[in-house]
C-alpha cells in the first residue's frame, strides 16, 4: 500500500472526518461503506449573475464501491441521496467524488 493509500484510508478511519453509510446500486443489495462528506456552497456564473446552491458531495473509496453510476443511492444516517451526474475520481484513482440530490 502506498503512503498516499494508507492516508487516504486513515481519513476515511478517523471519526470526526469519515462517517458510515450504506450504498445501494440501482437494483443491488444494500452495502455498508465509510464516506467523508461535503457539503460546500457552489457558485454559479450565469451571465451577469452568480447563483448560489447548497450541494452535498460525497467521497467514497474504490475498494469498496468500484463503479457507482447516477440513480445508485447513498444513505446517511436518515437520509436518503441519490448520485447525479457521472462520478469523479481522484488522480491516484483511490477515492470518487460524487454528487447527491435528495431521494
Amino acid at each position: 500500500m502506498s503512503a498516499f493509500a494508507a492516508a487516504v484510508s486513515a481519513l476515511f478511519a478517523d471519526p470526526n472526518i469519515g462517517r458510515d453509510a450504506v450504498y445501494i446500486a440501482d437494483g443491488g443489495a444494500p452495502v455498508p461503506v465509510r464516506i467523508v462528506a461535503r457539503r460546500a456552497d457552489a457558485v454559479t456564473d450565469f451571465g451577469d449573475a452568480r447563483l448560489w446552491s447548497e450541494t452535498t458531495r460525497v467521497d467514497l473509496r474504490v475498494t469498496e464501491v468500484p463503479n457507482p453510476r447516477p440513480g445508485d443511492r447513498i444513505e446517511i444516517d436518515s437520509d436518503a441521496f441519490l448520485i447525479q451526474g457521472e462520478p469523479v475520481r481522484d488522480r491516484e484513482r483511490l477515492v470518487w467524488t460524487v454528487d447527491l440530490r435528495p431521494a
